[in-house]
């Protein structure tokens, strides 16, 4: 697994500047197809997945943001399994971890498939989160 460390006041490849360094999480050359897909077949996790790709505006989001009512240690289960997967990065701020779609790392190593996770829709009469 690899990290990205920023130094440097300037914002590079996209990111802000000055942000904390990620959690550790798996290279773009490291992610794997049958982890990712694992990862996205809970129903939770790709609604997770699908918000953070349609409706992110701010660089980092808090898992307050998504309006789960679930108890935070299932929150956390699930952040991590996507974030272990290479599917989402995650950041320290203080107390708090804050997460982010990996949406270019995906689109280069599997092109097509943010396009399905976009396009899926929860089960009609089922309540997420």
């Amino acid at each position: 697994m690899s990290t990205v460390r920023k130094t440097e006041s300037v914002a590079v490849g996209g990111e802000p500047a000055d942000l904390p360094d990620p959690l550790p999480e798996p290279a773009i050359a490291d992610l794997r197809l049958e982890a990712i897909l694992g990862a996205l077949a809970d129903p939770l996790r790709l609604t997770i997945v699908r918000k953070l790709m349609l409706e992110a505006q701010a660089y980092d989001h808090p898992c307050g943001w998504f309006g789960f009512d679930r108890p935070k240690s299932s929150l956390t289960h699930h952040f991590k399994a996507l974030r272990e997967a290479g599917v989402i990065r995650q950041r320290q701020y203080g107390l708090e971890r804050r997460s982010r779609l990996r949406s270019e790392d995906l689109e280069a190593r599997f092109p097509g498939l943010l396009a399905l996770v976009a396009n899926w829709r929860p089960p009609s009469g089922k309540k997420q989160g």
